[in-house]
C-alpha cells in the first residue's frame, strides 16, 4: 500500500514538472514576438503551409503575400484560434509592407512541377519570380532567415545568394535550401520497409533537391535495420529521390507534392523559430552554403541557432553504395549551381 502511494505521488510530480516544462516550451506567453513571412500564399503549397505556420505556437505575427487571392486565405486562416495575427498582401506594390520585420521568409511562390515537365523548365519560371521576390528581401528584411522552396531549388538558392550580394546583404548563414520533405519520404519510406515505428526513425539527406542528387544515408538510418538488402537499399534510394515524379503522376496532371511539401516546410521553418530562440541542438538537412564538399552549396545536417546557421557538419561515415552515389551526384549537383549564379548575374 506505501508503495504504491509512493509511486502515485512520483508520477503526480513528474507529471506536474512535464506540464511546466510544456508550457515553458510552447506557451505563447514565453515565446519571443516573431513574424513568419510566406510569399506564395495562395498557391497550391502557401495554403497548407500557411495554415500550418497559424498553427504554430511560436509564431505571433503572420504575413501572406501572393500576387493574386491572397485576401481570401489571409481571412480564412484569420479565424483559427491560435497566437498569431494575420495579415495578407496582394500585389507587386504591397510586397515592401508584407516583408517589413520579418524574422523567416518562407518562399513556396511559383509553378508546381506537371506531368511531363522537366526541372529546367521550372528553372525558366520560377528563377525569375525567386529573383525578384529576393530583391525585396534585400531591401525590406535584410536580417530575415530565408527559407528557399521554390524549385528548382538546387539553383534558385545560388541565385539567392547572387542577389543578396549585389545588394550587399548576403549572409550565408541565413540563406537555407529546404530539402526536409526528402528526409520525410527517407523516414516514411525506411520506416515502411524496416518495419519500425516511423516516429523513431531518423535518416540523413545529403547533396541537392532533385533526383540523384538526392542521397539518403541509410546506413546512418536509428534505428538500425541490419535486416535490409543491398537490394532494398537501392529500391528505397530511388523511391526517395523519384518521390516528387511519384506524386506528380498519382495526381494525373492535378497538382504535385503540395501537402508534404508544405508539412515539410512548416517542420523546417519551425526548426529555424526555435533555433532564433535559442532552443539548443537544433538539427535539420538542408542545403547551404558549404565546405562539406569542392561545391559552393551542398545539403548536409546543420545545426541551427540564434543566428542561423550555427554550424554546418560532416557526412559522417558513408558505405561504398553511398560514396558512388556522392561521385555520382556531384557533376549534376554543380551545374545547377552554376545555372543559377550565371541567372542571376545575366539577367
Amino acid at each position: 500500500m506505501k508503495s504504491a502511494i509512493m509511486l502515485r505521488s512520483i508520477l503526480k510530480k513528474n507529471s506536474s514538472s512535464s506540464s511546466s516544462l510544456l508550457r515553458r516550451s510552447y506557451s505563447s506567453e514565453s515565446a519571443p514576438p516573431r513574424k513568419v513571412v510566406v510569399l506564395g500564399a495562395a498557391g497550391g503549397i502557401g495554403q497548407p503551409l500557411s495554415l500550418l505556420m497559424k498553427l504554430n505556437p511560436l509564431v505571433s505575427s503572420l504575413s501572406l503575400y501572393d500576387i493574386a487571392g491572397t485576401p481570401g486565405v489571409a481571412a480564412d486562416v484569420s479565424h483559427i484560434n491560435t497566437r498569431s495575427e494575420v495579415v495578407g498582401y496582394m500585389g507587386e506594390e504591397n510586397l515592401g509592407k508584407a516583408l517589413e520585420g520579418a524574422d523567416v521568409v518562407i518562399i513556396p511562390a511559383g509553378v508546381p512541377r506537371k506531368p511531363g515537365m522537366t526541372r529546367d523548365d521550372l528553372f525558366n519560371i520560377n528563377a525569375g519570380i525567386v529573383k525578384g521576390l529576393c530583391t525585396a528581401i534585400a531591401k525590406y528584411c535584410p536580417h530575415a532567415l530565408v527559407n528557399m522552396i521554390s524549385n528548382p531549388v538546387n539553383s534558385t538558392v545560388p541565385i539567392a545568394s547572387e542577389v543578396f550580394k549585389k545588394a550587399g546583404t548576403y549572409d550565408e548563414k541565413r540563406l537555407f535550401g529546404v530539402t526536409t520533405l526528402d528526409v520525410v519520404r527517407a523516414k516514411t519510406f525506411y520506416a515502411g520497409k524496416a518495419k519500425v515505428p516511423v516516429a523513431g526513425v531518423n535518416v540523413p539527406v545529403v547533396g541537392g533537391h532533385a533526383g540523384i542528387t538526392i542521397l539518403p544515408l541509410f546506413s546512418q538510418a536509428t534505428p538500425t535495420a541490419n535486416s535490409l538488402s543491398s537490394e532494398e537499399i537501392t529500391a528505397l534510394t530511388k523511391r526517395t529521390q523519384d518521390g516528387g515524379t511519384e506524386v506528380v503522376e498519382a495526381k494525373a496532371g492535378k497538382g504535385s507534392a503540395t501537402l508534404s511539401m508544405a508539412y515539410a516546410g512548416a517542420l523546417f521553418a519551425d526548426a529555424c523559430l526555435k533555433g532564433l530562440n535559442g532552443v539548443p541542438d537544433v538539427v535539420e538537412c538542408s542545403f547551404v552554403q558549404s565546405n562539406v564538399t569542392e561545391l559552393p552549396f551542398f545539403a548536409s545536417k546543420v545545426r541551427l541557432g540564434k543566428n542561423g546557421v550555427e554550424e554546418v557538419l560532416g557526412l559522417g561515415s558513408l558505405s561504398d553504395f553511398e560514396k558512388q552515389g556522392l561521385e555520382a551526384l556531384l557533376p549534376e549537383l554543380k551545374s545547377s549551381i552554376e545555372k543559377g549564379i550565371k541567372f542571376a548575374n545575366q539577367n
